[in-house]
């Protein structure tokens, strides 16, 4: 199936430490390019999101970013080091018993020891496997989109296609009428000149007017490269590169029977063939 290389997907999911959010865009590009936008604590999951990445697509320069929003911290996430607590009261009752007058502790004097309030932490792990899954999800959207607009592109392709091959079927129909007008012209222009010239010398010069004109080959050829057009644009995987060279192909083509016209009418399906084979290119820019 085609596929575009320009998309954008978003995603984004809440959980009770936090929200994350993944922004996942590309666009056309010769090779795969991926550029990752990771919060300082989610590295180590690069190796995993190219990985990914490398399955996932073949072609394009692609920018993922994920943003991270811890939840807010209110005083449900604060709890407390009961064992250190345990071994404050343990020094504590030890201190008094050296000294004649102690003065009692406070239990906020106690919270303010270091290490005593600790605040909850997501699991690590259970974050990054959240982020992982979140991204298999943006991705697969990405290819969606990318199935979707590469589907649209292809119908553009195909409907110049068929104007490629009804502009071929025109030139065909008509080269027996543009060389017997050909022959009537040069005819007439020696009449006009007074110009006398033997029938051998004449029969040579319609000759080279007939090999010049002759353009079944390059329009055979028109032909088989739209065919194979058609047939590459239904293969799966990426086929952006092979239907570049074929463009090639196809305006060598219609420079030959450019070059080769004798008449208007073939110089402007000619002309019409290069409009329609430019604007599949730049359409097949975008193809993975």
């Amino acid at each position: 199936m085609t596929r575009s290389m320009t998309a954008f997907a978003r995603q984004q999911s809440e959980h009770p430490w936090g929200t994350l959010v993944w922004e996942v865009r590309s666009v056309n590009q010769r090779y795969l390019e991926p550029h990752l936008r990771l919060p300082e604590s989610f590295r180590e999951l690069e190796g995993g999101l190219r990985e990914r990445l490398r399955k996932g697509l073949q072609r394009g320069k692609v920018e993922c970013t994920l943003r991270f929003h811890p939840a807010e911290q209110g005083d449900e996430q604060l709890q407390v080091n009961l064992a250190l607590v345990s071994q404050l009261r343990d020094a504590a009752r030890q201190v008094n018993e050296l000294l004649a007058d102690p003065a009692p502790v406070s239990a906020l004097e106690v919270l303010r020891w270091p290490g005593v309030l600790q605040e909850r932490s997501p699991d690590t792990k259970a974050v990054h496997q959240a982020a992982l899954a979140l991204f298999d999800v943006a991705l697969a959207e990405l290819v969606e989109n990318r199935q979707r607009e590469g589907k649209e592109l292809a119908q553009l392709i195909e409907q110049r296609l068929a104007s490629i091959t009804d502009i071929v079927a025109q030139v065909r129909s008509r080269l027996p009428e543009i060389l017997a007008r050909q022959r009537e012209n040069l005819l007439t222009r020696l009449e006009e000149a007074k110009q006398e010239l033997e029938p051998a010398r004449l029969e040579q010069e319609m000759v080279l007017v007939a090999q010049k004109a002759d353009v079944d080959e390059e329009l055979d050829r028109l032909d088989t490269h739209v065919a194979e057009v058609s047939r590459v644009l239904k293969q799966s995987g990426a086929i952006g590169r092979r239907l570049d060279f074929l463009m090639q192909e196809l305006n060598r083509e219609a420079n030959t029977l450019s070059s080769k016209s004798i008449v208007a009418e073939t110089t402007q399906c000619a002309v019409e063939l290069k409009v329609l084979i430019e604007q599949m290119r730049e359409q097949i820019q975008n193809i993975e």
